[in-house]
Order: C-alpha cells, then sequence, then structure tokens
C-alpha cells in the first residue's frame, strides 16, 4: 500500500475522531442546557405568585400562614376593629420574641384595641396613631405581605409576594409610620383633642387665620369659635396660640 494511500486513509480516521469529540461535546452541552431549563422551569414552579387572591380562605387562616413565616420584623396597619385586627393580634402572640412588631391604627381602632394589645405585652411591639386613613396591611421581614380588599367592594384580600411590591407596601407603611404619634402621647390627649372639629381649629391656628376668618369658614359663631381655641389651648397647656400650633405637632395631632 502507498504511502501517499496511508497518509489518507490516516486523515480520514483523525477526522472521523475530531467530528464524534466535537459531536459529543455539542451533545453534553445540549443535555446541560436542558438540565438547566428544566432546573429553573422547577424553581418558577415552586417560587409563590408574585399576587395571589385568597379566595375562600378565611383571613385568619391567611394571616396566622404568613406571620407564621415572621424572623425578624412585622409592620401591621389596623384602620378598624373587627375580624382583621383580632386575627392579627391572635397570630401575633405565636411569633419568635425576638421579632420587632410595628402596629399603627387610626385612632377608633386604637381605642378600641387596647384590650387585644395588652395581650402582646411581653413582645417587642410599638404602637403609633395615625390620622390618616389606612389600608389595613402586613408586611412580613420585606419579603411578602398582605393588602386587605376593601368591605362592601369587589376588593380580595391579597398575598404580595412581588419584591418591588412588597418594598412599596414597607414604604409606605413607613411613611405613614412617620407621621403618627406614638401611643402614650394619644392616650394623654383629651378626647375632644381628637375630633374632627379639633383637628380643623388647630390647622386654621397654624395657619395664621383670623378668628373671624376661622369661624366663617368652619360654619360657626365667632364666639363659639373663641370659647373651643380657649378649650384647646387649656388641653394642651399652650400660652399662646402659637404654641398651641407647635404642641399639636409635637404630640401628632399635625403634621409637620
Amino acid at each position: 500500500m502507498s504511502d501517499a494511500l496511508l497518509e489518507h486513509r490516516s486523515g480520514e480516521r483523525a477526522a472521523t475522531a475530531d467530528h464524534s469529540a466535537s459531536l459529543e461535546q455539542t451533545l453534553l452541552q445540549v443535555s446541560a442546557l436542558i438540565d438547566s431549563t428544566v432546573l429553573l422551569h422547577r424553581q418558577r414552579s415552586m417560587s409563590p405568585q408574585p399576587v395571589a387572591r385568597t379566595g375562600g380562605v378565611p383571613i385568619g387562616d391567611a394571616l396566622e400562614a404568613l406571620i407564621g413565616r415572621t424572623r425578624h420584623t412585622v409592620c401591621v396597619a389596623l384602620a378598624e376593629t373587627g375580624e382583621f385586627a383580632d386575627a392579627v393580634v391572635r397570630s401575633l402572640s405565636c411569633i419568635p420574641a425576638r421579632a420587632a412588631v410595628r402596629i399603627l391604627c387610626t385612632a377608633d381602632a386604637t381605642d378600641a384595641s387596647l384590650a387585644r394589645l395588652d395581650q402582646l405585652a411581653d413582645r417587642r411591639v410599638e404602637v403609633q396613631v395615625s390620622e390618616s386613613e389606612l389600608r389595613e396591611t402586613l408586611v412580613v421581614d420585606g419579603v411578602a405581605a398582605l393588602v386587605r380588599g376593601v368591605e362592601g367592594t369587589k376588593g380580595q384580600t391579597a398575598i404580595v409576594n412581588d419584591p418591588a411590591a412588597v418594598r412599596a407596601l414597607e414604604l409606605l407603611f413607613a411613611g405613614a409610620w412617620s407621621r403618627g404619634r406614638r401611643l402614650a402621647d394619644h392616650l394623654r390627649l383629651s378626647p375632644r383633642l381628637r375630633t374632627e372639629l379639633a383637628h380643623r381649629i388647630l390647622e386654621r391656628l397654624r395657619a395664621g387665620n383670623t378668628d373671624e376668618t376661622a369661624a366663617r369658614e368652619l360654619q360657626v359663631s365667632l364666639r363659639t369659635y373663641r370659647r373651643y381655641v380657649a378649650e384647646i389651648m387649656r388641653e394642651l397647656d399652650a400660652h399662646s396660640r402659637f404654641q398651641a400650633g407647635v404642641r399639636a405637632v409635637e404630640v401628632g395631632l399635625l403634621t409637620e
């Protein structure tokens, strides 16, 4: 057999070997890609939905399941008394003692929930009172949240797992919290200072409205308005109208 023929056949065998090696490498890469795709699909299938409606699940069960995952923090906004507030307090009693809890309530919810909040005396609980309207919300560890639907509407309670949405809810809560007043300050206030009329009078005192203008805007007589102002100043232990406005901000009756 000639040297040329031997060299040709040797080249063919080398080319075949190279082709086989290349094909094997390609198949290995395809196999790895398939495995990676399957794993990613499984991870996505196992991960919670960004927003899930609770549907027919009782609110207490949904809260208990979410709060049961707590490791570090729970932030709760309570707008009223009732099933939601009861379920929150009941579920919070089961979280780790080291977890920090912040509860922001409307004035009405605070006054009606004091007995319930006493049940959490052995927990790291801070309570503040908000003059703003609140949507009942609960955020756990900054990674999951529950937003309660509005009563009397088609809005449903939802569990939120999307990181960006949870972060937005956490920031909204932080903003409302920063404008609230401490529970101790709230309890020291006379009920007369917590009325809508008192709040409107304080706003006009801070704005520097004349008595005549303020009385006309509030649709009360000048004499009645001045009597209310005197009562508010006495309750706040203020010696001037300006000082009354400052004290109102200090105790959270007015925002800065």
